[in-house]
């Protein structure tokens, strides 16, 4: 397995490239060895003031353009690049890989399987596209899907998943949570490269 150039973090809807879980996982993959850089991006509405989070096909556009100008960065293509995010961020990272965007995998924080109370609308459609090794961390008490109903729609992945159940509802927030998740994020890329 060739070792991941970088990590592309991408925010929840409701949040900023600066949410504090985001910072964490930056900062404990800074102190990762050997250390994995990671960028920290905004999609379009955020950043042209907006609430409305975009629609897919803006988001992946623009997920696949942050891609390439840090890939190019970096000296390696997008396949050497980790995508990912919390929530929506993490979602539209999906999306974009399931759609051909190369990557060397994808770190999945709180994926947002179905909005909250409607477990009858899925967003898994594109999970059978997903062949790079993939990241979920959700918590026990997340409300936009259990650990059991994530399990059984991770099964149509065919790369492959792991899968870390944590203490803690949606937003895993608290500085306990944020680190909890940042270290499974820096194990599972530690495993990517041993």
């Amino acid at each position: 397995m060739t070792t991941p150039a970088g990590l592309l973090l991408t925010p929840g809807a409701g949040a900023s490239r600066d949410s504090s879980t985001l910072v964490t996982v930056e900062h404990t993959l800074a102190d990762a060895d050997p250390p994995v850089p990671v960028r920290r991006v905004d999609f379009p509405y955020r950043l042209e003031g907006r609430r409305m989070p975009d629609r897919a096909p803006v988001a992946v556009a623009h997920l696949r353009a942050e891609a390439a100008a840090w890939a190019n960065e970096l000296g390696v293509g997008t396949d050497r690049l980790l995508l990912g995010g919390r929530s929506y961020g993490g979602r539209m990272c999906s999306m974009a890989v399931a759609e051909g965007l190369p990557a060397a995998g994808l770190v999945l924080l709180s994926y947002p399987l179905h909005p909250p109370g409607r477990p009858e609308k899925l967003r898994v459609e594109h999970f059978g596209q997903i062949g790079v090794p993939t990241l979920f961390v959700s918590g026990d008490k997340d409300p936009f899907g259990t650990p059991e109903e994530l399990a059984e729609h991770v099964a149509a992945i065919p790369g492959p998943v792991t899968t870390v159940t944590l203490s803690g509802a949606h937003d895993m927030r608290g500085t306990a949570r944020e680190q909890a998740v940042a270290q499974a994020v820096a194990t599972w890329i530690a495993s990517l490269r041993a």
